[in-house]
């Protein structure tokens, strides 16, 4: 095979690689619309609504050699800007705080993760999972 010829497949190889890993993005980490829900004990229904949360995906790099001297941070997408709401639950007994305040994500990040406002396990629960009877709230 002549150098030109070679030369020419490398080129046409490279574009076809990078033009279809391109095309194929993952949604970037943003506020996106998500149902979820809400308890607490002494409270027997799980408010279920909608609100605005963090999702998507950071860019991330694992070495490939790991090193017991070399810390490895990832990072995920997190909120950068909040607004906090309050709701009520319904039905609590006496004495219960019926008010629950949560984080509506106004603006997100690609950041180390913070457990005072992230879900950061390996696997959680879908955020509308309720262990208690549901009720929802259709406009909020």
């Amino acid at each position: 095979m002549s150098m030109p010829a070679f030369s020419f497949l490398l080129l046409y190889f490279l574009i076809n690689v990078f033009s279809t890993a391109h095309g194929y993005q993952l949604p970037h980490c943003e506020p996106v619309n998500e149902t979820v829900s809400v308890e607490k004990d002494g409270c027997p229904k799980c408010l279920v609504f909608q609100t605005s949360i963090c999702s998507g995906h950071c860019f991330t790099k694992e070495p490939v050699y790991k090193s017991p001297f070399s810390s490895i941070y990832q990072h995920v997408c997190t909120y950068r800007d909040v607004r906090y709401e309050t709701v009520r639950l319904p039905d609590c007994r006496p004495g219960v705080d019926p008010h629950i305040t949560y984080p509506v994500a106004l603006s997100c990040e690609c950041s180390l993760c913070t457990m005072d406002t992230s879900d950061c396990t390996i696997e959680s629960l879908k955020p509308d999972f309720c262990m208690t009877q549901r009720e929802f709230i259709l406009d909020y």
